[in-house]
């Protein structure tokens, strides 16, 4: 079989290595929005700003779900979303890398061609 810089246990540290950096990750978005309270005679609900409140939405087991997020872990949250988009980026530039190394060269690929 073919040996690149994509088989092997060197492989394997480098990703584990790349990887470990985009630590937190979540794969999500993160939504603003505005809920009234239960506190009677609130003035912000009274008035119609209600209160800002954010939301990690997600998909799990091919279901929509939310979970609140407290303010003080906005900012962290948006960096997970960012890093689980990276992550999710690199896989796929991974797969194809890893792909492209399974091939031998002796072997005539032009009938298999794959969009990318």
């Amino acid at each position: 079989m073919h040996t690149s810089a994509h088989s092997g246990d060197g492989a394997k540290t480098r990703w584990a290595r790349e990887v470990a950096r985009l630590w937190p990750v979540a794969k999500g978005s993160l939504s603003e929005v505005r809920k009234p309270c239960t506190r009677p005679n609130c003035p912000a609900c009274r008035d119609g700003r209600r209160h800002r409140v954010f939301l990690f939405c997600y998909r799990e087991e091919g279901r929509s779900r939310c979970a609140y997020v407290p303010a003080g872990a906005v900012v962290q949250v948006r960096q997970a979303i960012a890093n689980g988009r990276e992550l999710e980026r690199r896989l796929v530039a991974e797969g194809r890398a890893w792909i492209a190394a399974q091939r031998r060269p002796d072997q005539d690929h032009s009938h298999a061609r794959v969009k990318p």
